[in-house]
């Protein structure tokens, strides 16, 4: 325990980063602070009034300071902390995947257009961030329809000797097999890189002059082409909902309502509008909408790999706190200047209105859902007659191949859905292949027998994805670990073998019944046993997967570990690794043309 008045004392009255820490070393909670003494000393006064302080004080056994020279360095600090640690008192983005860029290449003398993630690894344009990733394909799919240019891998378009599918849906001019010369196909290029730019009217006006002088040439089919790109993009141009002012401008609108909250971003770029997404992130019922947006902003821009992310204009609902601030830590990521707005009129204002009309009707949805959701455990609790609230309800489920890779999963439902970070998966070994029963038993001897360690939190409900036997099994595996308590069900296919007409038994001391549920209880169940069987034959493909590769690639003389991982990435997986030819196999760095030769006879014993 931290000797907390000789600490404080000894505290800099400088800017840097904090972090409170709990008895297991874990980091509570991330800040920064013009001053850390002042700061750091708040959090210890007689008289805190927010009790979320108070709890977290309660907690606090170590603290930890990194001091910075600026401010601004603490804030971009405090960002890549807090998305690094994930605190459990610090608000929290949940969603945490990379944006989708629509992507076009540089080096090749024929580019290729793509969708990618995250960092750029080659040569080339990036235009976007999209919203999410359906927003990202659809452009991609009208572009490739209006410009024809392709998609596919490097590697796949040098073996080509005849066009692919995409050539005869027209979604693809054929440069790899010379059905369009590198000048035209280039000139594609541009008009698509201008359009993705914002430059419609430049590229529209240069196409119309290019069909009308091909059609004074009697050129008419290449006018054709150029009467088809000119529609194609007309047809992007309708499926930008709003287009306004070029630029880039993102618009950020938080809302609360009945202790949940939403934030809502729309992205603009180029003056168009490529979507909106809606984020729910974990907030305490003392956070306000102000401190929801300043962790928002800070999280999604200032922990990002990438500062081209960062739009120069950003509007939003309210008036930030530490809006200067924030404006230079974005600044000195992006390395350009960013302006925070509120007050804005013209096209900027329809965008924030559209924001706070999609927050609210995401709020109203979410809201539905958790009440729909509270509505199945209340009905699903009072069907099995249970005394207590449903909290936690646990679905077991096996899943194999002739008793091959035998997997067992195990996946959590809270009171507001899914607890995916609680899920488990467990390797079965040591039993008779195929034997359910016995997989079974282990998976559940293993998972309660750790949370009887206090390595995790006992349920409320336990769900078994089968009939009447693996119910018993299940029952003789928790009174082995003196867990009767613990109400206990499971979820057999009935006669029909179609959803809702499942029989779902339960156990007993005296034994096990069928029971009949109510609808909304029974949908419930369905959504979990759903689950608990997607997770199931995920994992169980994974690892026959990873061991029949493993396996056969591993018999080959003078593939090692290393050649063989190179491989895997190189193609992608082990379908193309198997797919691939001997002269594809050798261009492969590390493999030579004999091992080439091993390698395809192995892998094709037939040929």
């Amino acid at each position: 325990m931290i000797d907390l008045n000789s600490f404080l004392k000894t505290l800099p009255q400088t800017p840097g980063v904090y972090q409170m820490l709990g008895a297991d070393g874990q980091t509570l909670y991330v800040g920064k602070a013009r001053d850390l003494k002042k700061r750091v000393s708040s959090y210890f006064r007689a008289n805190v009034p927010d009790a979320k302080t108070q709890l977290l004080v309660k907690l606090i056994q170590d603290i930890t300071i990194t001091v910075t020279e600026t401010e601004t360095e603490a804030l971009l600090l405090e960002s890549n902390l807090i998305k690094q640690l994930k605190p459990r008192y610090n608000i929290l983005l949940r969603d945490d995947k990379s944006y989708p860029y629509i992507f076009v290449t540089t080096q090749n003398t024929y580019p290729r257009m793509d969708l990618i993630r995250g960092r750029m690894s080659k040569v080339g344009q990036c235009f976007g961030p999209y919203p999410n990733a359906t927003a990202a394909r659809a452009s991609l799919r009208l572009l490739q329809k209006t410009f024809l240019l392709r998609q596919c891998r490097d590697s796949f378009f040098q073996s080509r000797s005849r066009p692919c599918l995409q050539y005869q849906i027209k979604r693809c001019s054929a440069p790899c097999v010379g059905l369009i010369d590198a000048e035209q196909y280039q000139q594609d290029v541009q008009s698509a890189v201008l359009f993705l730019q914002g430059e419609d009217a430049e590229v529209m006006k240069d196409l119309a002059v290019k069909m009308d002088r091909a059609a004074l040439q009697q050129d008419y089919e290449l006018a054709a082409h150029y009467r088809d790109q000119i529609a194609g993009m007309r047809t992007v141009q309708a499926k930008q909902y709003i287009t306004g002012p070029s630029g880039n401008v993102d618009v950020i609108v938080a809302l609360t309502v009945h202790g949940i909250s939403c934030v809502e971003l729309l992205s603009v770029r180029q003056g168009h509008l490529l979507g909106s997404r809606s984020y729910f992130p974990k907030i305490s019922a003392t956070d306000d909408n102000n401190a929801i947006l300043m962790a928002f902003i800070g999280q999604h821009y200032l922990a990002q790999q990438e500062g081209h992310t960062i739009p120069k204009h950003i509007i939003v609902n309210l008036k930030l706190q530490e809006q200067s601030l924030l404006e230079a830590g974005l600044a000195s990521k992006a390395k350009h200047k960013v302006r925070i707005q509120q007050k804005v009129r013209g096209d900027r204002l329809q965008w924030l209105q559209l924001a706070n009309k999609n927050a609210e009707a995401s709020l109203i949805q979410r809201l539905q859902n958790e009440s729909t959701l509270a509505d199945r455990y209340q009905a699903l609790q009072d069907d099995l007659g249970l005394p207590s609230q449903l909290t936690r309800i646990e679905c077991f489920d096996v899943s194999h191949t002739q008793g091959e890779a035998t997997v067992a999963s195990c996946v959590v439902f809270g009171a507001m859905g899914a607890l995916k970070s609680d899920y488990r998966r467990f390797n079965i070994s040591d039993v008779t292949k195929g034997d359910d029963y016995a997989a079974l038993q282990q998976a559940l001897l293993r998972r309660y027998t750790r949370v009887k360690m206090n390595e995790g939190i006992l349920p409320d409900l336990i769900v078994i994805d089968g009939g009447k036997g693996q119910l018993n099994i299940a029952k003789q595996a928790l009174e082995e670990m003196q867990l009767t308590d613990i109400p206990l069900i499971s979820m057999g296919k009935g006669p029909a073998r179609k959803s809702g007409t499942e029989i779902i038994w339960q156990a007993t001391p005296e034994g096990s019944y069928k029971k009949e549920v109510s609808v909304q209880g029974r949908h419930l169940l369905e959504a979990i046993r759903d689950e608990a069987h997607r997770f199931a034959i995920m994992a169980h493909r994974k690892k026959r997967n990873d061991a029949r590769t493993n396996s056969e690639l591993e018999t080959i003389p003078g593939l090692g570990p290393i050649r063989r991982r190179t491989l895997l990435r190189h193609f992608g997986g082990w379908q193309e690794v198997k797919a691939a030819s001997i002269k594809m196999l050798a261009t492969v760095p590390g493999i030579s043309q004999a091992l080439a030769q091993r390698i395809y006879e192995s892998l094709h014993p037939q040929d």
